[in-house]
């Protein structure tokens, strides 16, 4: 009975997660609510998620706010591009649908799969951008390159997404219960399911990092670039995809 009572136990550490899991998606839903903050509010989200699934978590919503406002303009930037994408490409498709003929038929495919591309992309955009300092052509560009490169992870991640809004939208029943989680969990739940495998991608560009006496602080010691008096951001790591270079750097990675 006392080993139920320890509070290193599995289910203990499980309740804990869940908790945290809670405060981060009610921050995150709230700072979404004015819409042009969506992209610091998810930049924000897998800061934090990724530092849970590298077992460095600290105060969630300290650190929520830490990314938050370090990267809100590039963020916001990210965030209002890709909305804009969205609406031409959304507009293209309602204009091809009134269409008829061959040349209707190809240009709706060729729009449809540069949707599938930028969702794909959408997956890495911010986590890249809380996980990364780099400018926006090259954050862009990254999530690109990972996209493809690691074709598997995108589908799973992608398939964890698809999954959760079928089961959402399935029918009156699931859709009244899935607003309750959303609101609650939901989007923190599939944010930290998809950290695992964002992890992993990521781990293939980034310095292996020492251990920090913060928790919530990335090592700035590894920034590529960066010296140890430069100042602290949620993104201290430049990934190593530069499209312009003289060549890596000794140790460092790149990406043709």
């Amino acid at each position: 009975m006392s080993g139920f009572f320890n509070m290193d136990n599995v289910l203990w550490r499980s309740l804990s997660r869940l908790a945290d899991l809670m405060i981060l998606n009610i921050v995150f839903v709230i700072c979404c609510i004015p819409v042009f903050t969506i992209g610091a509010s998810l930049t924000a989200l897998n800061y934090v998620v990724l530092k849970m699934r590298d077992g460095e978590e600290g105060y969630v919503i300290r650190s929520f706010f830490r990314s938050f406002r370090q990267n809100f303009r590039q963020a916001t930037g990210l965030w209002l591009l890709t909305l804009l994408v969205g609406i031409i490409l959304a507009l293209d498709l309602m204009i091809l649908r009134s269409g008829e003929g061959t040349f209707s038929s190809v240009m709706t495919v060729i729009i449809l799969v540069i949707c599938v591309v930028v969702i794909m992309m959408f997956l890495y955009l911010f986590a890249i951008l809380s996980r990364f300092e780099n400018t926006i052509a090259n954050t862009i560009r990254n999530s690109f390159i990972m996209a493809i490169a690691d074709f598997p992870r995108t589908i799973a991640m992608l398939a964890i997404i698809i999954a959760a809004a079928v089961v959402s939208l399935y029918n009156g029943t699931t859709l009244n219960w899935a607003i309750l989680f959303w609101i609650m969990v939901g989007f923190a739940v599939i944010a930290y399911c998809n950290s695992y495998f964002l992890s992993k991608i990521f781990s293939k560009y980034a310095p292996k990092e020492e251990d920090d006496a913060d928790p919530d602080h990335w090592d700035v010691d590894e920034t590529m670039g960066k010296t140890p008096s430069s100042e602290e951001t949620p993104g201290e790591t430049d990934i190593p995809m530069q499209i312009e270079s003289d060549g890596p750097e000794p140790g460092e990675e790149t990406i043709g």
